[in-house]
């Protein structure tokens, strides 16, 4: 950890003492809702890769790339906030393979706040959504890269066009869920939703080793389970209304009483609400001395620059 974040995290740790007394790949998605390469170079970016492939960071994490791309996010199906179905476009990116685990959050030297820590590949959870992005920057600087977040604003505001470590937005996570498909799950009939992932159905009240189930299309597991995921984004039920068409983020936080996106179902969680386009809103806990989500984790995602890509590639394997 740097040294100049010593003193926040020695008080986080005695705050938190004191208030908590190799799977086979699937078949690839049926729909045709995404379309990648060619169409992926967006804001004059540069086509990079057209296929996911998975790679291993310079912190030994592994991740997947995912290429850019227009898709159509939310459901006219669905909940009331998932509505209209529209097409986004985004800028490719890399997410990690897993969740992030409890080992990872101790290789950055930060405390575990998790409710089952017993074994270390388990997901993080219980975790207040500051301190999901506390984990992106200190994952950055332990690799050399920039921070996408300046810790001296009240919302730790992001830089999304960085290549440090940080939160996905709603967008990007829909988009790497789907995996290339239109339908609520990628791998078709929510039958086969045991094969995937662990939720209310088969997940015995708590979570479990990261990596268990059948990842989706593209190599990402525990998408559909395990624990929901904290996303970038501010949480409204009618942001779809009005959200842009090319790399998304949000509304605008309103200052106080904020709720973030949560993302995927979770060990508890219906089948109903393991869908890829279910929404929910969150209080952050980041004020909350009573802040219990033992069902709530997250991943990280960032942007990297083409010639970065290429390096990468040399490490890669294909999920």
């Amino acid at each position: 950890m740097s040294p100049k974040h010593s003193t926040y995290w020695g008080g986080w740790v005695l705050m938190n003492m004191l208030l908590w007394v190799g799977c086979d790949k699937p078949a690839s998605g049926s729909g045709t809702g995404v379309r990648t390469g060619s169409e992926s170079s967006i804001k004059g970016g540069t086509n990079q890769a057209t296929s996911p492939f998975e790679i291993t960071t310079r912190s030994s994490v592994r991740m997947v790339w995912i290429p850019g791309g227009e898709f159509m996010m939310g459901s006219n199906q669905g909940n009331a906030d998932e509505r209209p179905a529209h097409a986004v476009r985004l800028t490719g990116f890399l997410m990690d393979t897993f969740e992030v685990t409890q080992e990872m959050l101790t290789k950055v030297q930060l405390p575990n706040p998790s409710h089952w820590n017993d074994v270390p590949t388990r997901p993080v959870e219980r975790v207040r959504w500051r301190d999901a992005k506390q984990y992106c920057n200190e994952r950055s600087l332990l690799e050399g890269l920039k921070p996408c977040y300046n810790e001296k604003t009240p919302d730790w505001n992001c830089d999304y066009g960085g290549e440090g470590y940080r939160l996905p937005t709603e967008a990007e996570w829909e988009y790497a869920c789907r995996a290339g498909s239109e339908a609520p799950f990628d791998f078709g009939q929510p039958e086969k939703l045991k094969q995937y992932a662990w939720f209310g159905g088969n997940g015995g009240e708590k979570t479990h080793g990261v990596g268990q189930k059948r990842p989706n299309s593209w190599g990402l597991y525990d998408m559909y389970g395990n624990v929901s995921e904290w996303c970038e984004d501010v949480y409204s039920p009618t942001f779809y209304q009005q959200s842009p068409a090319v790399d998304p983020v949000g509304p605008a936080s309103p200052g106080k009483d904020v709720m973030r996106v949560t993302r995927g179902g979770s060990w508890k969680a219906s089948t109903e609400m393991c869908r890829a386009t279910f929404r929910q809103g969150q209080h952050t806990g980041d004020t909350d001395a009573c802040f219990y989500t033992d069902y709530c984790g997250f991943r990280a995602v960032r942007r990297v620059a083409p010639e970065a890509l290429e390096k990468l590639k040399g490490r890669s394997r294909h999920p």
